[in-house]
């Protein structure tokens, strides 16, 4: 299974009186993240994968330590947990770089791929769950209902 790696600048705004990043800000990091996994990555020239638009149905957030300002850019790592015929969830860790780094965020989101013009949720197309089982985690690897190949 494959992550996808995101550095996330910090900026001197998402201080919070008691200095360090506000837990709000930490949505907006994972939007980041989302946003240049499922958006820059969309396979092929011009697909039209992922370009529909996608709502999110549920996030869940576990504060692990307290992030403070600097320059340098934390990880954000992400990978999809679960994929179901008109949803999926993305997992991520916020971190500092290397293995092993500290982490101060846990977290997941529930996306649900919309139809923007219809005004309605979708499925996930074949060409997005193509693109999506390369960053399943291996306990996911069955809910989309197919088997992976052993390694």
């Amino acid at each position: 299974m494959a992550r996808h790696i995101y550095r996330c600048p910090l900026r001197w705004s998402d201080m919070d009186a008691f200095g360090h990043v506000n837990n709000v800000v930490f949505v907006r990091y994972l939007e980041e993240a989302r946003i240049d996994f499922m958006f820059r990555l969309a396979p092929g020239d011009g697909s039209p994968s992922f370009q529909g638009g996608s709502v999110v149905a549920r996030h869940e957030i576990d504060y692990k330590r307290p992030l403070v300002h600097r320059h340098e850019p934390v990880i954000i790592e992400s990978w999809v947990t679960k994929m179901g015929a008109a949803s999926l969830t993305i997992s991520y860790e916020i971190k500092e770089p290397g293995d092993g780094g500290l982490v101060y965020v846990t977290a997941s989101t529930v996306v649900v791929p919309y139809d923007l013009a219809a005004g309605r949720p979708r499925r996930i197309t074949a060409e997005e769950k193509a693109f999506l089982r390369d960053y399943l985690d291996d306990d996911g690897a069955r809910a989309d209902g197919q088997e992976r190949a052993a390694a």
